[in-house]
């Protein structure tokens, strides 16, 4: 398991925009399950809908990338030595489900392919065991400078 604070070392995102409370399991090379825990005060939900909060899509799949980072940056040792992992691609991305207050983001990612610095990735995001959100991402890992 890999709490907060060691997220916090591997990914330069900070609030609000860190998007991964916790990883429950990490197989480098292969697959991340990350923890993210939806709740009332989150900036976005003021305004995406008032009366009607729900997660926006586009941060369902940034959570996503960011667990995959972790996956990365963790796999080759990349975290301690400052490197990013920048989004390339999203491709076949469904919103099954809204995500609301009080859910639990499980992401799962796994390694689909990865060429040197290039990596792929399937994703999943789940609430209560079910699907809410899939894509399928790219990412390259570049020096700490973002460009």
């Amino acid at each position: 398991m890999i709490d907060i604070q060691q997220v916090l070392a591997c990914l330069p995102h900070r609030y609000p925009f860190l998007l991964v409370d916790r990883v429950l399991e990490l197989v480098p090379g292969e697959r991340v399950h990350a923890l993210k825990n939806v709740t009332c005060n989150e900036p976005f939900f003021p305004g995406h809908f008032p009366g009607r909060p729900v997660m926006p899509g586009v941060l369902i799949v940034e959570a996503l990338a960011q667990a995959g980072g972790i996956l990365a940056l963790q796999t080759t040792q990349e975290c301690l030595a400052g490197k990013l992992l920048l989004f390339r691609g999203i491709e076949r991305a469904k919103f099954r489900r809204p995500v609301v207050p009080g859910d639990q983001l499980h992401l799962h990612v796994r390694v689909d392919r990865r060429r040197q610095l290039f990596w792929s990735f399937e994703a999943e995001a789940r609430v209560d065991g079910e699907v809410v959100t899939d894509a399928l991402l790219s990412a390259v890992v570049v020096d700490g400078e973002v460009p």
